[in-house]
């Protein structure tokens, strides 16, 4: 036989002894699994609603779809820190070149008097009454066309459920908001938001009347480049010219989630649980893996005795410890994605599990079970042969 192919296969043989070894103690097996597999169901699952809650806070940006640009206040610091603009902002904004188009956007919270007598708080979206942009564009009730009809508001699907729960989707309904009247005239799937409130779309001139008054109302300029510029260059340009904080579509999606990573402690809460699971899985499978090589102690010295070094002694240990690692990082990601699963059929848990989790969640369950492996390879590597023939 070839040398190559006879070093292939003793390699093969020495693995299928490491795998022989790791199986014949079932109970310790399973209990090195367990604790990688706690490990990764809890990283993956904590880390997946965080990153579910972040969702939340940037949903409606996300909806608003169209504006390449968002111009705000220079105070601004995220999606929902309204700081009113002059209307006249609008046209200082138009006049900056490379400017395309701009149009206003009101954001809010009003608050609702049902027709029951109960009051309602709700998120109130003015969109530009002539080209209607920022306008949802899931509306399976209704039409859009119908913003144009007076006092008209178009209700999210969730919220129109928290007010009328168990009812049937019907237009036509009528509450108030600001002593004047709003007329459901359609229905429409939404991203869910942070507040969780009803979401009410309607024209800007309607929403600055469902508002509370106040002396400035423009809350965003929703704008977008000329073809050939990009929106970065663009947005320099308006701050430059008009001293207005211009963000892009992503950058304000990235600056809202760094004020709740900074200003909020939802960060700190999470990344807790997240160490507290790692150091769980670690303690588990690392406690677990050395008793295993301490039971199997005799079986490492007789192959030594035979003449194995320590480098495929290495590997063998290394190939028990990957072939755990697979299988409790495959079980622990797949129960979590299961739960994810549930939370969205059956509960309101914000649940988002992006690649980025998985890669997370890999690289703990590596960590765990390379301290695992090298707590227990200690003591194989430093094992006298002679230890087969004593009694």
């Amino acid at each position: 036989m070839p040398p190559l192919a006879a070093a292939r296969r003793y390699t093969s043989g020495m693995y299928w002894i490491a795998w022989k070894m790791l199986i014949g103690n079932r109970g310790k097996y399973l209990g090195i699994i367990f604790g990688v597999v706690f490990a990764a169901l809890l990283i993956a699952q904590q880390a997946s609603i965080f990153c579910g809650l972040m969702a939340l806070t940037v949903s409606q940006i996300r909806d608003v779809e169209g504006p390449a640009i968002w111009v705000m206040d220079e105070n601004v610091q995220f999606v929902d820190d309204i700081k009113p603009l002059k209307d006249t902002e609008l046209f200082r904004v138009k006049g900056v070149p490379g400017v395309d188009w701009a149009v206003r956007f009101y954001k809010g919270i009003g608050r609702a008097r049902l027709q029951e007598g109960s009051y309602e708080q709700m998120i109130l979206l003015g969109l530009d009454d002539a080209t209607l942009i920022g306008a949802p564009q899931d509306v399976f009730l209704g039409s859009i066309a119908d913003l144009r009809s007076p006092d008209a508001v178009i209700i999210d699907e969730a919220g129109y459920k928290r007010i009328w729960p168990d009812e049937p989707f019907q237009l036509g309904r009528v509450f108030e908001m600001n002593d004047r009247r709003a007329v459901v005239v359609g229905i429409t799937k939404a991203s869910r938001t942070f507040q969780s409130f009803p979401i009410l779309y309607t024209r800007y001139s309607q929403a600055v009347r469902f508002a509370p008054p106040e002396r400035k109302v423009l809350s965003f300029v929703l704008a977008n480049p000329e073809p050939g510029l990009s929106s970065q260059e663009v947005c320099d340009r308006i701050t430059t010219q008009t001293g207005l904080q211009a963000l892009t579509r992503s950058q304000f999606i990235w600056q809202t989630i760094w004020y709740y990573l900074q200003k909020t402690g939802i960060p700190i809460n999470f990344g807790i649980t997240v160490l507290l699971g790692f150091i769980v899985g670690t303690a588990i499978a690392g406690q677990t893996f050395y008793l295993f090589t301490v039971e199997n102690i005799r079986q490492f010295g007789a192959l030594k005795a035979m003449g194995t070094g320590n480098s495929t002694i290495l590997l063998m240990v290394l190939s028990q410890a990957a072939n755990v690692g697979l299988i409790g990082y495959g079980v622990g990601v797949g129960l979590a994605a299961a739960f994810g699963w549930w939370t969205q059929t059956t509960t309101r848990l914000a649940f988002f599990m992006p690649w980025q989790v998985l890669g997370l969640t890999a690289a703990a369950v590596f960590v765990i079970v390379l301290v695992a492996s090298v707590l227990s390879v200690r003591k194989v590597l430093v094992l006298d042969p002679a230890i087969v023939f004593r009694g």
